[in-house]
Parts: structure tokens; sequence; C-alpha cells
């Protein structure tokens, strides 16, 4: 991140940005002019209600109970009238909680969903971890903060111009006597509500300061146990086979201890500050009435001049305090503008990744055969490059890259798919290839069986036909009469299973180019000769590029290509000084989701 990302007006203008280039964002501008228009009015009902103090207070002390009874039908009218703005200020505030969070959260998750960026998201730190928080939980948090607080803002705002003409001119009524000189402060009232707001808004400052960095730990502390959570929920069958039920409970109960830690820490913050904000708010009832006194007393002004100025010098102040109250929800907005922001330039600068240094070149050219020019993959642990340096791999070609494990055949496997760019060389596809990638585990989509076998496609030409035909082919007839059935297939079917299903797809996408890491490894023996002999007949004239550690008995790979390990597998990043790949969640000969069909 650059020097300056993580400022304030930074990250606040990449809000504002995001909101500005949002489809609807005619929809979202339509609402804050309603609700700016509806606040003026509001203000503008707020001084007619605060000239009525005078008139009625002064009726009071008339002892007229025709003017008592007139004031007090213009104040229900008053009331209405701004009962009915309350309504309508309401409503257009959840409108605009609701429209800034689809722009936020739609654009996190086209963000995160670029091509290629969700895969190298998982080797960048820390940040990568539960985006599904940060697009989720975060995007409403600061939606919900960001409308009230820049509402709140704008009406103390408007309120404190408004008020504080009322009370300029009303502290000339507030007169002292000084060695038998009598005078007027201009402006004294104002003065008044200016020292006592920033005397309120220093201290709060300055007690409350430290809720900004306990609550960004708080979250990550949040954030830390939601994953542990959800981590431990999807291998609750291993958990219980090995019985680590305890294990995991000493686990789950430490990352409740870190969460309730910085709580607690965020509890004694926040009761400091309300010693500061409960304090103030107390003192505001009778400071007013204090400053207005020695007019009052000399008898400039009236009983309903005195309820006027305590009402204008609470209008001021508390626009002026609005720092003050709001403060503990401008840390947490702070806190969370930081966590969603920062999370949008780290997906923002993913895809720059291979800038500025040695890296593996994915290019596209105008002959027939897919080429692996001199290409050596920089692994965590080492790099390795392909024996021969060059190879060349034409329709129909079924080639076998061996390798030991660890060695960093995912790796390579990830980087013909552009997903892996640490290293050098230079991978020449054809161009308008249709490229498919079998990774170790499968991914079947949710939904039907019929759109899971499509992913991420249309129906094919041939309609529930070619859909029948693909699943006989790879065993899977039994599966016809479920194509229309919504399930989450992931956990209802077997992982041989779903590999086989993984075969059907590709006999539906029919592919040019069909790369398979150890895809064969998860199917039974009696179902691999089968599916083996799929690339001799459906697909014959489709190049099978298959990754292993060991040669298969089948004979199927004829040719085959060695990628050895390299001592020198830095060497592009040591050259240009530039860091080398991140460390994978999983890397080579692991189960690695990656793109398929």
């Amino acid at each position: 991140m650059h020097a300056g990302d993580d400022t304030l007006r930074s990250q606040s203008l990449a809000l504002i940005g995001v909101l500005w280039s949002a489809p609807k964002r005619t929809n979202l501008a339509l609402l804050v002019v309603s609700i700016i228009a509806v606040i003026c009015i509001t203000v503008a009902g707020q001084l007619r209600l605060n000239s009525w103090y005078k008139d009625f207070y002064n009726a009071v002390e008339a002892r007229s109970i025709d003017a008592f009874t007139w004031q007090l039908l213009v104040f229900a009218i008053i009331v209405v009238i701004l009962l009915v703005l309350n309504v309508a200020q309401m409503w257009l505030n959840q409108m605009i909680k609701l429209r800034t969070r689809e722009c936020l959260t739609r654009d996190l998750v086209y963000q995160w969903l670029t091509p290629k960026r969700d895969f190298m998201l998982a080797g960048a730190g820390p940040i990568s971890r539960n985006p599904d928080q940060r697009i989720h939980e975060d995007a409403h948090h600061l939606s919900e903060l960001t409308a009230d607080l820049s509402i709140g803002l704008t009406q103390a705002f408007l309120l404190l111009i408004s008020f504080i003409g009322v009370l300029w001119i009303v502290s000339s009524g507030v007169l002292f006597t000084f060695q038998g000189h009598t005078f007027a402060i201009p402006g004294y009232m104002v003065w008044c509500a200016l020292a006592y707001a920033t005397m309120g808004s220093l201290l709060s400052w300055a007690v409350g300061r430290p809720l900004v960095s306990l609550n960004v730990e708080r979250y990550q502390r949040e954030s830390n146990l939601r994953f542990e959570l959800v981590r431990a929920n999807e291998n609750i069958d291993g958990i219980s086979l090995y019985r680590g039920e305890a294990d995991e409970n000493r686990r789950l109960n430490g990352e409740i201890d870190h969460l309730l830690a910085i709580i607690r820490r965020i509890v004694g913050a926040i009761t400091r500050l309300t010693w500061v904000t409960a304090g103030y708010g107390w003192l505001a009832i009778v400071i007013p009435i204090l400053a207005a006194a020695p007019g009052y007393f000399e008898g400039r002004l009236s009983f309903g001049d005195l309820m006027m100025v305590a009402g204008a010098f609470n209008q001021v102040q508390g626009s002026l305090r609005w720092f003050v109250d709001n403060f503990g929800n401008l840390a947490d907005w702070r806190a969370t503008l930081r966590r969603v922001v920062g999370f949008r330039q780290v997906l923002l600068k993913l895809g720059q990744s291979g800038a500025g240094g040695s890296h593996i070149a994915v290019k596209e050219t105008d002959v027939a055969n897919l080429v692996l020019d001199n290409v050596m993959v920089t692994t965590p642990d080492g790099g390795a490059r392909l024996d021969p340096r060059t190879v060349e791999i034409a329709p129909g070609d079924h080639v076998q890259i061996l390798g030991r494990a660890g060695v960093g055949k995912s790796c390579l496997f990830r980087a013909i798919a552009g997903l892996w760019p640490w290293g050098k060389g230079s991978i020449y596809v054809p161009d308008g290839a249709r490229l498919a990638f079998l990774p170790q585990r499968p991914y079947v989509a949710p939904g039907t069986l019929r759109s899971a076998l499509c992913y991420p496609h249309e129906a094919p030409p041939g309609g529930d036909a070619a859909l029948t035909a693909a699943l006989k082919r790879v065993g899977l007839e039994h599966l016809v009469s479920s194509l229309d059935k919504d399930a989450r297939w992931d956990k209802d079917l077997e992982p041989e299973v779903q590999q086989r299903l993984s075969f059907a797809r590709l006999l539906l996408a029919k592919p040019d180019f069909i790369f398979l890491d150890a895809a064969f490894d998860v199917l039974e023996e009696e179902h691999r000769e089968n599916i083996a002999s799929i690339f001799d007949m459906e697909l014959v004239h489709a190049a099978v590029i298959n990754f292993a550690r060991h040669r298969t008995p089948d004979g199927n790979f004829r040719r085959i290509v060695r990628l050895v390990p390299t001592s020198t597998g830095n060497e592009a990043d040591a050259s240009t000084g530039r860091a080398g790949p991140p460390k994978p969640a999983e890397h080579d000969d692991v189960d690695t989701p990656a793109p398929a069909g």
C-alpha cells in the first residue's frame, strides 16, 4: 500500500469514488438531495419553534389565558409539521443506508471475483482471511455508520449556521456592569457556546482516541473467531473421528479469550469517554442559563427571552458537541472504513503482482500449439524448471509432466491458468483456444445439477440429451433423474463422484487443451480406465496434459516431461529486489481449487 493510502482523507475519497461510480448512483444522489431538503425545512421549523418559546413563556409570565391557548395551537401546528419531516427523514435515512450498502457490497464482490484476484488473495497475508466478513458484515456496518454520521453532521452544521445568528442577535441583551459602566460583549452567547463545545470536543478526543485502534483489533479478533468456527464446522467429521473435540474446544476458547480481552479494553475506553460525554450533557442544562443570567437579572431580558436564549444556546452547542456525542461512532466508522477500503485496495493491486519484475508471461499466439518456453516457477520453498526447457504441445497430444511431491507441479498448473505469476519464462497459448483445468479437488457449484454440469456456461446445444449422455459416459446414470434437483452437491456427493462430474463437464465443453492436476488420483480403479478412454474417443482432438508424481500404468500418456527442482528458483526475485511468492494456504500436491471448464 502506498504511503498515504491509509489516511482518513484517501480512504474517504476511495469510499466516495466507489459510490460515485456505482450503477445506481443516480438513485443514491436523489435520496441525498431529498434528505438535505428535508433537513433544511426541519431547521426552519426548529427556528420557528425556538421563537415560539419567547411568545409562550411571555404568555405564561403575563398570565394571559387567550395568549396561552393561542400559543398551544401554534405549537401543535409546528409539531405536526416537524413530525412529518422527522418520519420523512427517517425513511430517507434508511433508504440511503440500503443504497449505500448495495453499491458498496456489489463493488466489493465484483473486485473480489475479478478473474485471478480471488485466488491470488489467498497469498496476500492476514487481510485475505475471511473476505466474506469484510464484504458482508464490514460493508453493512460501514454503510450504516456512514449514513448516520453524514446525515447527523449535515443536520448539526445547518442548525449551527441557523441558530448562531439568532444567538448573536440576542447576545446584545446580556449586559455586564463594571465600575459603573454597563456594556455588552458582541456575540457573547456565541463565544460561550463555542468555548464550551471546544472544551468538550478536545477532552473527548484526548480520552476516546484509543478507541480507533481498539476497534480495528476487535474486528480482526471477531473475524478470527468466525474463521475458526467455520473451519471447525466444515471439518466436524474429522474432528469427531480423531476425538479432537477437546483440542478444538481449547483452540476456540483461546480465540474467545483474545476477543473478550480486546472487548474489555474497549469497555474501559468507552466508560472513560462516558464520563466526559455524560458530564458534558448534564452541565449543558444549566450553562446557558448561567451565561444569560446577567441579562435577565439586569431586566433587559424577559423570561421568554431567557428561554429563547437558552434554546438557541442548546441548539448551537448541541451542533458543536456533535463530535463529543459521536466520538465512539466516529472511532468505529474509522476502523471499519480502514478494513473495507484496505481490503479493496489489496484487491485492486493484486492484478499488478507481476509488474516491475521478472514473472511468467502468458501470451496468446496465432500458432496451433501450446508452448512452454524456458518456464521456471518460483515456489515458496524454492523453484523448478521443465526438462526439456522448451515444451511444445500440439492438439491431440497426451503429455505427462512428472515431478516429486512439493516440487511445484501445482504452481506450474496454476501458472498456465494465469494464476501464478511468480517465476520467469513465457507460456504461449493458441489464440481462441478453449482451455479446461481439473484440479485435485473438484469444484461443483451449488444449485441444480444441470447448472453444475454446465458451470460456468449455459446449457449445451444438445440440451438434456447431451447432459444425460455425459452422465452415462462417466458412469453416473443414476444422477440423470436429479438434473433439476437443487442441492449442495459438494456436500452430498463423494469426492470421487464429484471428480467424475468434472470429466462429464469436459465432454460438454469440448475444450482444445485439458490440464489435469492429479485429477485421476481420486478415481476408483474401476472407473479410471473408462474415464481415460474419453481422451481417445470423444476428446481425441484435445491435448491432454497430466501433472502427476508417477507414470500412469495404462500408457495413455506416452510423452513424458520432467519438472525438476532448481537451486536458483528465486533468482528472478533476487535480481529485481522484488518479494518472492507468498506462502499459500495450500500448494503443490494438496487439494486446491482452480478453474474448470
